[in-house]
């Protein structure tokens, strides 16, 4: 049996017994090694998974955001140990929150400024708020949420939030800890300050036009919207009932939100094409959209010890965290893939993984909740790396 059956077969299991519908694409130097697709993008109507449909990519647009700001990086635009209040002047009287011995906080100025790197690596000290949080810094950034909302009647763009959440404090002091979270909105908006674009008009001028990417972006245009698969979650006994995707409202045409750390869409062709041009060192079709030096910086492992002892976990073994990315530092005894090779994970269950050494990328797609993204993302990774002779 070959490579690509095992694929089709476990495709055809996971559609069988796991999810709705799913696909995959698998390229090495420009061509396609494998595509197939099982299940169905909308089980009532009987819509069939395809190369046409469209994914909810949610925190895979992150690879595409922070390409975009390495874009502006390699143009001069900021550097990396630039104080993040440069280009966002709110930032610079931020505060940390410390809690105290009687389990108070006081606010404090940080040690360090914040960095423009300390954003891209997600040592920023601010999580995604949570709105059951009790940590000042969640109650911080609900509260300026809530202000933007009155303020704006909703529609406030990544620029305006950015500026806004500078009343919340941080956590910890710049790049002490990795905590997943708000960073990646305030590298979209330093997209925007740096280009004088929206961020999806940036991302369209320098990749998605360039690598003939029509499927994929902030707003519905065309048939997008009949294309885009439903959005499923998996019940107890295996069922799967359509739900609202969180994020779906900001598709619709007269929105202005355009985020860092989610908010585009994606088909698995046109999001194939952009992890080709990156494990090709930029380049794509004789289009070159960034350099491969900057490539390699990207995916370079930027944690310390500390950090990446609260980076990993089983699914992330044997990987670090570069500018935004997860980077295989040590395959560990647990994966067939390659040091170096790096990529990202979505909320509902898109996966990417590019290797620049052999020119080769996956992207597997689903849009369930839960993702069960260990089960499902670890076997096409196994499957994936087998066909690279």
């Amino acid at each position: 049996m070959s490579v690509k059956q095992d694929m089709d077969l476990l495709l055809q299991d996971f559609a069988a017994k796991h999810v709705p519908g799913c696909g995959c694409i698998v390229m090495k130097d420009g061509k396609i090694l494998y595509e197939g697709y099982e299940g169905f993008a909308d089980l009532a109507g009987g819509r069939k998974v395809d190369g046409d449909t469209i994914y909810r990519l949610y925190s895979m647009t992150k690879v595409i955001v922070c390409t975009g700001a390495l874009i502006l990086f390699e143009r001069g635009k900021f550097a990396l140990n630039d104080p993040y209040s440069d280009y966002f002047p709110e930032w610079k009287d931020v505060k940390v929150a410390e809690q105290t011995g009687n389990g108070s906080y006081v606010y404090r100025t940080p040690h360090r400024p914040l960095r423009v790197k300390d954003v891209f690596n997600m040592a920023c000290g601010l999580p995604y708020p949570s709105p059951a949080g009790d940590h000042p810094t969640d109650k911080a950034m609900n509260d300026v949420r809530a202000k933007l909302n009155e303020q704006y009647d909703g529609k406030y763009t990544v620029s305006q939030e950015v500026a806004a959440m500078a009343e919340a404090p941080l956590r910890f002091d710049p790049g002490e800890h990795w905590l997943y979270g708000f960073g990646h909105e305030m590298v979209a908006a330093l997209i925007e300050k740096c280009s004088g674009m929206t961020v999806g008009e940036f991302l369209k001028k320098e990749i998605f036009e360039p690598l003939g990417m029509t499927s994929t972006g902030y707003r519905y245009e065309g048939d997008q919207r009949e294309r885009m698969t439903v959005l499923y979650h998996i019940e107890e006994d295996g069922s799967y009932t359509p739900m609202g995707g969180m994020f779906d409202e900001r598709f619709e045409p007269d929105q202005v939100y355009e985020g860092g750390g989610a908010g585009l869409f994606s088909s698995l062709r046109d999001y194939a094409v952009f992890t080709q041009m990156l494990a090709n060192g930029g380049v794509y079709n004789g289009k070159r959209i960034i350099g491969r030096n900057t490539i390699d910086l990207f995916r370079t492992n930027m944690l310390n010890e500390t950090q990446l002892k609260e980076f990993r976990n089983t699914y992330l073994d044997g990987y670090g965290y570069g500018l935004g990315v997860r980077t295989m530092m040590d395959i560990g005894g647990v994966s067939n893939s390659t040091p170096g090779e790096f990529g990202w994970t979505g909320a509902a269950g898109t996966w990417t993984s590019i290797d620049p050494e052999n020119h080769f990328s996956v992207v597997y797609m689903h849009n369930t909740f839960p993702n069960n993204e260990e089960y499902h993302h670890m076997r096409v990774r196994a499957v994936a790396y087998g066909m690279i002779e």
